[in-house]
């Protein structure tokens, strides 16, 4: 056995024979276990937290999307289109138009993105199961689908023959709206149902056919915003950005889920970094205590490092008896903490103990990437601070 771990392993086990320096051993031991189990069970935590923000999304989103590289849609010739239905690397897509327009109901405005879609969308994007009330489109009518924050803005119900959902596209040029009635395509439109994913999606769009959206915007029966795809299965990302790229050659741009969605994914990556300095700090000033067991206990044990030094041991092997001693510690107590926290992520997982609402417990996901971010942490900053203390055993101390 290695000579300075022998000896740093019976100092990290056994108690000194003064008390102040067992009471700071165990304060800094015990910070390094609360540490270590905050930091995971927080990370855990979030984690939980980032798969329920990104459920809404991932729920409404497509795998992959083709966006036009210049102005706001494109053109699919027969040639791309059948190319699409042969390739092996989708299961489905859609063709989508998407603008904004201004929708007027009894007496009442609301600005939305009016989204004609054809019949793959809800089979690509999986949008029927969020629709809570009525049916989805019916194909060549002028049926709409509106979300419930939208519904509840204008009073729209469904099917009310009564009172007609008027919509109002800017017919394309430049200049001054001078007669809405000749700078505007309107159509009248029938609501047959309603759905409800989350606040923000529920207050932006309004489904309708292909067709009537392309007549509302004089687009050709061709010419698109984007098309979404579903991946077939085992197919990678890749691959299908590959395949999209040669059907389109420099006329689209590819996005997946992450870029759909880039200002969510950022905002969430920087709290997560956020939230780990900042639980990270705690086991920092946590390692101060152990920097200052370790000076104390080379004090306390300096009489026997002269009796090793005048024996003929190197002083880069005592400062290692100390610098083992203080990873021992650090190790040790981060390990512990992980179990604990393990142990607390697990029971909120399998009981649901602390609720955000009385029908949503707090969201939290065991993931094996935490535990080596934290014993990674544990481990490099238990180490520069065992080195800090260590560095302290000298020849002018033990002169």
């Amino acid at each position: 056995m290695n000579f300075p771990f022998y000896i740093a392993k019976r100092y990290a086990f056994s108690l000194s024979k003064t008390t102040a320096i067992n009471i700071i051993t165990f304060i800094a031991s015990f910070g390094i276990i609360v540490g270590a189990m905050a930091l995971f069970v927080v990370l855990s935590v979030f984690s939980g937290l980032r798969d329920f923000s990104l459920s809404f999304t991932n729920a409404t989103d497509p795998d992959l999307r083709i966006e036009t590289l210049n102005g706001k849609s494109f053109f699919i010739s027969e040639s791309q289109e059948n190319q699409l239905k042969t390739s092996k690397n989708f299961t489905k897509y859609t063709k989508i138009v998407e603008e904004r327009a201004l929708f007027y109901y009894k007496n009442k405005e609301h600005i939305a993105y009016l989204k004609g879609v054809d019949a793959n969308f809800i089979k690509v994007n999986g949008f029927g199961k969020f629709l809570y009330a009525g049916n989805w489109l019916e194909p060549n009518t002028n049926q709409v689908v509106v979300g419930s924050g939208i519904s509840r803005k204008l009073a729209l119900g469904l099917f009310d023959f009564n009172n007609i959902l008027e919509v109002y596209v800017p017919k394309p040029g430049s200049g001054m709206i001078e007669n809405p009635e000749d700078d505007f395509n309107k159509a009248p439109l029938l609501t047959s149902g309603i759905f409800q994913v989350s606040e923000d999606i529920d207050e932006k769009y309004i489904f309708t056919g292909m067709p009537l959206a392309q007549s509302l915007l004089n687009y050709k029966p061709n010419q698109l915003t984007y098309i979404d795809f579903k991946l077939a299965p085992n197919i990678s990302e890749s691959d299908a950005i590959e395949t999209i790229n040669k059907i389109f050659p420099n006329q689209v741009k590819v996005k997946n889920r992450a870029q759909l969605n880039d200002a969510l994914y950022k905002m969430l990556n920087t709290e997560n970094i956020a939230v780990y300095l900042i639980f990270t700090l705690v086991i920092i000033i946590a390692l101060f205590n152990l920097i200052g067991a370790i000076i104390m206990m080379i004090i306390e044990k300096k009489s026997n490092l002269k009796t090793l030094y005048n024996l003929g041991t190197e002083i880069k092997y005592l400062k290692n008896i100390f610098l083992f001693q203080g990873n021992i510690i650090s190790v040790f107590g981060g390990i512990l903490g992980l179990i604990l926290g393990i142990i607390v992520v697990l029971i909120q997982q399998q009981f649901e103990l602390i609720m955000i609402t009385p029908t949503l417990a707090y969201p939290v996901v065991f993931e094996a990437k935490n535990i080596l971010i934290v014993l990674f942490t544990i481990v490099v900053l238990g180490f520069i601070a065992s080195k800090i203390a260590s560095s302290t055993v000298s020849k002018k101390l033990l002169e």
